[in-house]
């Protein structure tokens, strides 16, 4: 995500590296180059110009201490004037009504009836809500289908009705069938257009009319860049929409949606979404965006996804299973599991600081532990709960039963004994840990 924005925004604070204060000629050589990398990144030239010149009167009006160095100080502006660039502060949902009425609208191919399905998976495990997702594109072949199987994978209900064309109608008697039957959410998945067009835009306003929503949120795919501003204008003249979702994050994107949307309809960006899978949803924080795109990490995301995916009992059983050393592969299958549903694996390593530089050319797809999982797979239940039984004769068989060979077994076997012995270790307290460290060798 904003691998590219972030190269280019590191090598233009390079030019104040050294230099032992901030003046106007090295402001503006900097800047020169922050804007350079806006404008490839696809921002708008007139924001990009703005935002620097923003940034320039602050760095020149900053009283700079002596301890701080201009470098550091340039790129505390910078981070502070992205956020604000992104709308300053997290927007969340509104959520008000019985039911809660959610009108989901954009272009065909902008993500809408994946992100209708994940905003659905989202309110019911995160905001203990009872939604109910709405087919309402009559006109793409197999887009209700697409909505039903969903529906199914998060245990959702779709309304639809088989045979009809006629959306408002759906929309209409959807609402009707969440109040009767105690549905708390209603999203609605509208039809999309390969471009904007007349007939489009009066249907969807016209879905808006009939069921009043709470919330209009504009989906649009985060790859198409200044394409994608201008189409959310002309959506926001004619449905004033209350918030954007930017899909498609975990691609090449260069990040000038992200920038400039807010800028240019003055509605906050509330969901960002990557991948498929069903949890990869996020609310939007501009700062924390704003300390991904600098490189920094967002850390704060990390742990909140961990914490939804790791229960508290669990955990405090496995961390009796590890200081008793009975940690074996059951578990480590079910660490694997949770760590899957966190979301895009290498999405979740550019959460650390200084991950995004080190993976830049490096694939990291959600097969990741594929052959990890064959293996375990392939031991009996007697092993996976013994790993102490693995012998040669075993090994060899384990190998053969996954598609792997004997070294590949040996090496995942080895990791896991030394993660073992680890952890044991760091769930001693102090005195294991001083142990350890004494222990090791000396330079």
């Amino acid at each position: 995500m904003f691998e590219n924005l972030s190269e280019k925004l590191e090598r233009s604070f390079k030019l104040l590296k050294g230099e032992g204060k901030i003046t106007e000629i090295n402001v503006a050589e900097t800047l020169k180059e922050v804007r350079k990398a806006l404008l490839d990144a696809d921002v708008n030239y007139k924001i990009a110009k703005n935002f620097t010149d923003e940034v320039k009167k602050l760095a020149l009006g900053a009283n700079v201490l002596n301890a701080v160095k201009p470098g550091q100080m340039m790129i505390k502006i910078v981070h502070d004037e992205l956020a604000k660039l992104m709308g300053g502060t997290m927007t969340d949902i509104d959520l008000k009504g019985t039911p809660s009425v959610i009108l989901v609208a954009g272009l065909q191919g902008s993500g809408k009836t994946t992100f209708s399905g994940k905003l659905a998976n989202h309110l019911k495990s995160k905001k203990g809500r009872q939604p109910l997702l709405v087919a309402c594109d009559v006109y793409r072949p197999a887009a209700v289908e697409q909505l039903k199987v969903l529906g199914a994978s998060i245990g959702v209900p779709v309304f639809f009705e088989e045979g009809s064309t006629d959306p408002i109608a759906i929309a209409k008697a959807a609402v009707a069938h969440a109040k009767s039957k105690g549905y708390n959410v209603v999203i609605v998945d509208t039809a999309g257009r390969l471009a904007v067009d007349e007939a489009m835009m009066k249907e969807v306003t016209k879905i808006k009319d009939a069921i009043k929503p709470q919330e209009i949120l504009f989906v649009v795919d985060s790859m198409t860049g200044q394409d994608a501003v201008n189409t959310a204008k002309e959506f926001n003249d004619r449905l004033d929409f209350s918030g954007v979702v930017l899909t498609k994050l975990d691609g090449d994107t260069r990040g000038g949606a992200a920038l400039s949307i807010r800028s240019i309809v003055d509605k906050p960006i509330k969901f960002v979404s990557a991948g498929e899978k069903m949890e990869s949803l996020d609310v939007f924080h501009p700062e924390r965006m704003a300390d991904r795109i600098l490189g920094m990490g967002d850390i704060v995301s990390l742990v909140e996804r961990a914490q939804e995916q790791f229960d508290t009992e669990e955990a405090r059983k496995l961390h009796k299973k590890i200081a008793k050393n009975q940690f074996n592969f059951n578990d480590f299958l079910s660490q694997i599991s949770q760590i899957k549903k966190m979301g895009n694996l290498k999405d979740l390593a550019g959460m650390i600081p200084g991950m995004n530089k080190m993976l830049k050319n490096v694939d990291i797809d959600d097969d990741a532990f594929k052959s990890i999982e064959a293996i375990i797979y392939s031991m009996t239940p007697a092993e996976r709960e013994n790993p102490e039984l693995l012998n040669g004769s075993r090994r060899k068989r384990i190998a053969s039963g996954s598609g792997t060979t004997i070294p590949e077994v040996n090496k995942l076997l080895k990791q896991f004994e030394e993660t073992r012995k680890m952890m044991k270790m760091m769930t001693g307290g102090g005195k294991n840990i001083a142990r350890m460290m004494g222990n090791m060798p000396r330079q």
